[in-house]
């Protein structure tokens, strides 16, 4: 059995070989002995992430312990949506590209396919201008915005962030991993469908429903996902 902190490093590298991570965003993972916690890397690019950068926070996003390491400014997203979550496991925020243009042009994220059916019940956007009362720089700084994040995602398990990118959780860290993947996916496919124009149909909500049952925390890719995941970190 891997570490968490190791599996927390092996999601990092993950998310950055499929592009949903980049120099930026973060994935983390709750504490497995303490929900009250969550591990979280100081703050570097995900790709480079190892597991001596992996530090414990509590819900305040306070790192336990002291520590000189930069941390990331919008850990909020996840202190605060494990409040309110008590039953989600892991957190991502990511700023893949082909999400971006449904977070600001009023078409909806819809499934298309069976492997993003847990998107069914819709996707919501957060507006941080009317969170924040003004604008801002985009980036969830505070408790009070990430309180805010987590108030709009309520109980679904993804919310775009409006010319930011996007959250998603999930009740293991594999299934949050999955979701960000085909979330993804899901959203290029979608931009692709509408170039070939026709009636779009889309998985209707029993089909969401048992896509999502069926496919579960995303097990099977997990597990190759978790060993790709290692293997890259032993490269140089």
């Amino acid at each position: 059995m891997t570490a968490p902190a190791d599996d927390l490093v092996a999601a990092n590298r993950v998310l950055a070989a499929e592009g949903i991570l980049d120099g930026w965003g973060h994935v983390s993972v709750r504490h497995p002995a303490d929900p009250g916690r969550y591990l979280l890397a100081r703050g570097r690019a995900p790709a480079l992430v190892v597991a001596e950068d992996v530090l414990e926070f509590d819900l305040d996003s306070r790192p336990l312990g002291p520590t000189e390491a930069r941390l990331y400014s919008e850990r909020f997203i996840h202190g605060e949506i494990y409040r309110a979550r008590p039953d989600v496991q892991a957190v991502v925020h990511h700023h893949a590209p082909s999400v971006i243009p449904f977070g600001v042009a009023g078409v909806p994220l819809r499934p298309l396919y069976h492997m993003s059916g847990f998107i069914g019940e819709g996707v919501p956007v957060f507006e941080i201008r009317d969170a924040a009362g003004g604008p801002t720089d985009m980036l969830i700084r505070t408790a009070e915005l990430g309180r805010a994040l987590a108030a709009t995602l309520g109980s679904r398990p993804a919310a775009l962030m409006r010319g930011h990118g996007a959250v998603v959780v999930g009740g293991s860290l594999g299934q949050a991993v999955g979701r960000s993947i085909y979330l993804e996916l899901n959203a290029r496919l979608q931009a692709q469908l509408a170039a070939l124009g026709g009636v779009p149909r889309y998985l209707d909500p029993e089909e969401s429903r048992l896509t999502t049952a069926m496919l579960g925390g995303y097990d099977r890719g997990w597990e190759l996902w978790r060993r790709q995941g290692h293997d890259e970190r032993r490269l140089p």
